[in-house]
């Protein structure tokens, strides 16, 4: 088993180190500050409030999977001894080549470096380091300690040895992993999430419906069998002459815009910036903004509850 350090305790790194706590693994994390700990120590305990509330394990093991986690403003204390380094740091290009370099300096090759950017190319991440071979993107989706998937692409010049660690780590911690074989900006999933979203936002400036029933029309359909079938199973399912017959007509009329819609662009030019401060497509008032979250929340511990169970029966 890998010796794990996490660079960056924010939402997405707490959530990491919880995950791999909650598979067994003793992990060190990475803050810049006092005030970063507070933060993440915060989220820690409200995240595992939440699972034991909700019965996914009971406060013993939340307890063990707490004691598992070391938080610490020292860089150097936090990778000493690691051998597989999860960077999740904010995605400015700069800041993250420049934490590799200070991490390189204070570590072995045989060390992995694996980044948890949404968007950037690995081999423009690694271009600067001694050994981009031991670089590769392992990318998580928030909440990551809900969320099963984790996207790992490999750079140029990232050798086999660290991709099969890489996939080896993410499956030590219960997670799914996929793997791309050519690096792309937005990988996998964000480019299939941000086509629909290309496509809502169209049909929302062209006045075809509301906001509501644009939204009700995936919650409400497609929505309820993305959990068990992904767009390429849904068209084996439904017939490949019919898919193929509705994309030769329809793909002639789905929009091909290469920028943000009228209405996204105008409510961000407006500082109507969604739920983190209260308006956006919707109106985020304290108690709606509980509520959805509560139950994306609930949704996602559903599911995670399901892969529970069937892991088990393995």
């Amino acid at each position: 088993m890998e010796n794990v350090s996490i660079i960056g305790c924010g939402t997405m790194g707490h959530s990491i180190a919880l995950s791999a706590a909650w598979a067994g693994q003793s992990v060190k994390v990475y803050g810049i500050n006092d005030k970063d700990l507070e933060n993440a120590e915060k989220g820690l305990h409200n995240k595992l409030k939440v699972m034991t509330d909700n019965d996914v394990f009971d406060k013993a093991t939340a307890k063990q999977i707490r004691e598992k986690i070391v938080l610490s403003t020292s860089l150097e204390e936090t990778i000493a001894g690691s051998t597989f380094i999860f960077e999740v740091i904010p995605e400015m290009l700069d800041m993250k080549k420049e934490m590799y370099k200070k991490i390189e300096s204070m570590i072995s090759e045989e060390v992995v470096i694996a980044s948890n950017t949404s968007g950037f190319k690995p081999s423009l991440l690694a271009e600067e380091m001694q050994y981009p071979n031991r670089f590769v993107v392992t990318h998580f989706w928030n909440p990551a300690h809900l969320i099963p998937l984790v996207e790992i692409v490999k750079g140029e010049k990232t050798d086999e040895q660290t991709v099969e660690r890489a996939m080896q780590m993410i499956k030590d911690m219960n997670k799914q992993p996929i793997l791309l074989n050519k690096e792309i900006p937005g990988f996998i999933g964000n480019r299939l999430q941000y086509a629909l979203f290309r496509e809502a936002q169209s049909l929302l400036d062209a006045g075809v419906a509301t906001k509501e029933d644009i939204d009700a029309a995936v919650t409400y359909s497609i929505g309820r069998r993305l959990p068990v079938t992904g767009p390429l199973m849904t068209a084996d399912m439904g017939g490949l002459d019919v898919f193929s017959a509705i994309s030769n007509y329809l793909f002639e009329d789905l929009s091909t815009d290469q920028k943000s819609g009228t209405v996204l662009s105008n409510l961000v030019e407006e500082n109507k910036l969604g739920d983190k401060n209260g308006e956006g497509f919707y109106t985020w008032d304290a108690d709606f903004s509980e509520q959805k979250n509560a139950e994306r929340e609930q949704t996602l511990i559903h599911f995670l509850k399901n892969d529970i169970k069937r892991n088990e029966g393995k």
